[in-house]
Order: C-alpha cells, then sequence, then structure tokens
C-alpha cells in the first residue's frame, strides 16, 4: 500500500515538474511572408531578454516588420524596421544576458545590438550556421557577446527560405538587405507565460 502511494506520489511529482518546465518554455509563432516559424524560449537562461520579447509580442510590435538583413550561411535579422525600412520606435535597452551558457548555434534566436553590449531592444536574428565568434567571452565592450534566449523548434526550412533571398545595397550604405524583403505578418504565443525578471 505504502509502496503503491509513493509511486503515485513521486509520478505526480514527476508531472508537476514536467509542467513547470513547460511553462518556463514558453513557444511562440511567428507567421511570415515565406512561412511558420516556431520559437522555444528559454526563460529560465535569458529571463530578461524574454520576457522583453513577449512584451513586444504581446503588445504586436512585430506584426508588419520584416527580415531587413540577410546574409546567407550567417543570419537574417528582423523585429525593427516596417515594411518601408523605417525603424520602429521601441522600449528601453535591456541587459545583456549572453553569459547564460547559450550559444549562438544553428537555429538559435538571439538579440541583435549595437556596438554596446547592453543595447538590445527589439531587432533579434536567427543563426543559420554555428556563430560562435558570436557568443560570451567575458565582460568587455569586445567579448560580451549576443544573447541567445531561444531555438527554432519548427520552420527551419522558412528560415533557410528567407536566406537564401536575393539581397541588394541600399543608396544609404546598408547592404544585404533583401530586394523584397519578408515580412513578419504577425508573432503571438503558442504556450507559457513571460517569467518576471
Amino acid at each position: 500500500m505504502i509502496n503503491t502511494m509513493t509511486k503515485a506520489f513521486c509520478a505526480l511529482l514527476l508531472a508537476t515538474v514536467a509542467l513547470s518546465a513547460l511553462a518556463d518554455n514558453p513557444k511562440v509563432l511567428m507567421e511570415t511572408s515565406q512561412g511558420p516559424i516556431t520559437l522555444e524560449l528559454d526563460a529560465e537562461k535569458a529571463p530578461l531578454t524574454v520576457a522583453n520579447f513577449l512584451r513586444y509580442v504581446d503588445e504586436g510590435f512585430y506584426s508588419g516588420t520584416v527580415f531587413h538583413r540577410v546574409i546567407d550561411n550567417f543570419m537574417i535579422q528582423g523585429g525593427g524596421m516596417d515594411a518601408s525600412l523605417r525603424q520602429k520606435e521601441t522600449h528601453e535597452p535591456i541587459t545583456n544576458e549572453a553569459n547564460n551558457g547559450l550559444k549562438n548555434l544553428r537555429g538559435t534566436i538571439a538579440m541583435a545590438r549595437t556596438a554596446q553590449p547592453h543595447s538590445a531592444t527589439a531587432q533579434f536574428f536567427i543563426n543559420l550556421v554555428d556563430n560562435r565568434f558570436l557568443d560570451f567571452r567575458e565582460q568587455s565592450r569586445r567579448g560580451w557577446g549576443y544573447t541567445v534566449f531561444g531555438r527554432v523548434v519548427d520552420g527551419m526550412a522558412t528560415v533557410d527560405a528567407i536566406a537564401k533571398l536575393p539581397t541588394t545595397a541600399r543608396p544609404d550604405g546598408t547592404r544585404d538587405v533583401p530586394i523584397e524583403p519578408p515580412v513578419i505578418k504577425r508573432v503571438s504565443r503558442i504556450t507559457g507565460a513571460a517569467k518576471q525578471p
């Protein structure tokens, strides 16, 4: 009797832990003009970044933005410019969490930023290959790296299709701009809630 109760309790405990783990890893669906991309976010290792990303998701910020920078065999970048390639107004920058142990491997999503380590706002990129030179090395201007906060769990074919689009240079000197930038129609939560920082 005790043995049966112990097994039932252990099963319940394991189920609770499994549900808790799922809740800590929200998933979002990114609907693009090239097809869908499903992302699983790592709220445990990148809590500030995931909360920031989900804030933009919940506000509908990404609807109508484009992938404005595409470099095959490197990454695709989007989430900050509208279809006219005008930068959207964002919230304040967030703290860089690149020292969280997550690596810039193929299929991971990371925050784009300026040369300043703690300058990421809404823009992100998806790695097309393992880009280890973008990983955290040390807390210095050149060593901070780029915060990985999730990974593509479905839709890498869409990511790869975007990577193959022809690009051009604009008169203002901006390079690697798709001739017809792929539109992010909508980003919405599938599961999970934002973890409070």
